[in-house]
């Protein structure tokens, strides 16, 4: 869906996708799990890589940006 052609796995946009997709998923893992610290690093770590793929985005490319975003539902 967020890929530019057939078989696109590495632009700035998937990845973005597949980390959302990941953090929704661990979010309500912690609901139920609220001592799980081990995890919590770990959606740390994707929360920071998304945000770096997001910025490395908008420095490139702010139109595509700004579709992502609203696309994908993040307030920013």
């Amino acid at each position: 869906e967020y890929a530019q052609s057939e078989g696109d796995t590495g632009s700035p946009e998937v990845q973005v996708a597949l980390l959302t997709a990941s953090i929704n998923h661990l979010q309500g893992h912690f609901k139920a799990h609220k001592g799980d610290h081990h995890s919590r690093r770990g959606l740390l770590r994707m929360v920071s890589r998304r945000r770096k793929l997001l910025d490395y985005l908008k420095g490139k490319d702010l139109a595509r940006y700004q579709d992502l975003i609203k696309r994908l539902g993040l307030r920013r």
